[in-house]
């Protein structure tokens, strides 16, 4: 019976007093208690409010200007492109022109059978005939190395892809083993012609191509086919087949026809006069 009537006399435990007496203590402790403090305390409060009203009301002054900013120079690069859209139609229309030109004076120039075959060779006039049709493409797993982009590793054709350099010996190929004229993905090449690669694209005279890459080189078709096959570039073209899985398709074509050359000009090289000088003396 004492128990009981020690709980109900004592029914919060002396340990639990002591701590709510201390809590009450620090609290009132860290109440300023002077009215110097409090005074800081309020200053202190307004300072602050002051700085965060002064740094919105500043903020939504400055927005418009900024947005105005950010529109000028939108309206400025729509501009500016449009206007580099329109040197570039130009440009491409002074090349058709010029190349117009050129075919126009290889016509009627002075022994017409050597200005056609002069033409041809130059890639100055458009061509038809038999040949080789050669498809390259990138491998059908080309997107999975490189941690899922291939264009992140170093030296691509590892991962499938079809480099620069693979073209480069293709068309160096199908020359060497006797073709007259060729073309990829429509674009005729010339002695001035130029693959390389640009970041992840490979440029033919500085146009980007997109695989698959469609090679038409005219000459004797059956003949050709096979010295390129058997050769040097047509064996690495295997090789890449079967190591890394470049698809390639070649076939024999009865009249394949390929265009001019957008321009070729020539700025340094003239022709020679020693021989008809040397014919006249």
């Amino acid at each position: 019976m004492s128990l009981l009537t020690n709980v109900m006399d004592h029914s919060l435990d002396d340990g639990y007093a002591e701590a709510a007496a201390r809590k009450k203590a620090a609290g009132d402790a860290g109440m300023p208690k002077t009215l110097r403090a409090k005074l800081g305390l309020a200053a202190g409060l307004v300072l602050a409010a002051l700085v965060v009203t002064v740094g919105a009301a500043q903020a939504r002054v400055a927005a418009p200007v900024v947005a105005k900013e950010r529109e000028e120079l939108v309206d400025r690069i729509d501009r500016e492109t449009e206007a580099a859209d329109k040197l570039e139609d130009s440009v491409d229309r002074l090349r058709e022109d010029v190349s117009a030109r050129q075919r126009e004076a290889l016509k009627h120039s002075g022994g017409s059978a050597e200005s056609e075959i002069v033409g041809i060779l130059s890639g100055a006039t458009a061509v038809h005939g038999p040949g080789v049709k050669l498809v390259v493409n990138d491998a059908k797993d080309a997107g999975t190395g490189g941690d899922g982009d291939p264009r992140e590793t170093t030296g691509f054709s590892d991962t499938g892809r079809v480099r620069d350099r693979d073209m480069q010996r293709v068309v160096n190929g199908l020359w060497e083993s006797g073709a007259e004229a060729v073309s990829i993905n429509g674009q005729r090449l010339t002695a001035l012609s130029a693959i390389r690669a640009a970041g992840d694209a490979i440029l033919v005279d500085n146009k980007p191509l997109v695989p698959p890459y469609t090679v038409l080189a005219v000459g004797d078709g059956q003949r050709l086919s096979t010295r390129f096959q058997n050769s040097a570039d047509g064996l690495y073209l295997d090789a890449l087949q079967e190591s890394y899985g470049v698809r390639t398709a070649i076939s024999v074509e009865d009249d394949l026809r390929l265009p001019a050359a957008p321009s070729v000009i020539v700025r340094t090289a003239q022709p020679s006069t020693e021989k008809s000088e040397k014919g006249t003396s």
